[in-house]
């Protein structure tokens, strides 16, 4: 089995994607694997799993290598931060925004359920900006001003940040394993 291995990660943060890619390390550490890189281009998508998907990964013992292939937004910025090493195309960007809800229609909260899910959203935003500040030149409170205001970076602003360590076209060498994680529409 080899030492390393290349995950395509095309998709939304979600209960499946996530669901399948920490499977697919569990099985693989299982087998030896002691290098990842996780080609990543999300439009975002759930904290709870983009988070659950950060703290995994910076805790397993094996080196873990992300690397932007497209588009990180969101939560996906959170998840691309569990790289040891962090890269980006040159034709890439970081989306951050503020993190939000969505209702269905008709629902009704009274306002000790709204202040509850208020503080809810404060705090998942102090959380990814916490995984953001750890992982960068930037302070937590200049993340979440970031945050507040729907920064985006390119490569040379994600450079300057300290969020990516190298500019490179290069996704992986000549003969890598690649495996896609794949989430059904």
């Amino acid at each position: 089995m080899a030492e390393s291995v290349v995950i395509k990660f095309y998709t939304p943060v979600n209960e499946s994607s996530i669901g399948q890619l920490m499977k697919l390390v569990d099985q693989r550490l299982a087998l030896g694997t002691t290098h990842f890189t996780l080609l990543i281009s999300t439009t975002g998508g759930s904290v709870f799993h983009g988070l659950t998907a950060y703290n995994y990964l910076k805790g397993i013992p094996a080196e873990v290598i992300t690397h932007n292939i497209g588009s990180v937004d969101s939560i996906g910025v959170a998840l691309f931060c569990a790289g040891k090493t962090r890269l980006s195309v040159p034709q890439a960007r970081f989306l951050l925004h503020p993190v939000s809800m969505n209702f269905r229609e008709g629902a009704s909260y009274e306002e000790p359920k709204l202040l509850e899910l208020v503080n809810s959203l404060r705090v998942d935003m102090e959380n990814c900006a916490s995984v953001i500040a750890a992982n960068t030149r930037k302070t937590k409170r200049q993340v979440f001003r970031a945050i507040l205001g729907r920064k985006t970076l390119d490569p040379e602003e994600a450079l300057q940040w300290g969020l990516i360590s190298e500019i490179r076209q290069e996704l992986f060498p000549l003969g890598a394993e690649v495996i896609p994680i794949q989430v059904g529409g």
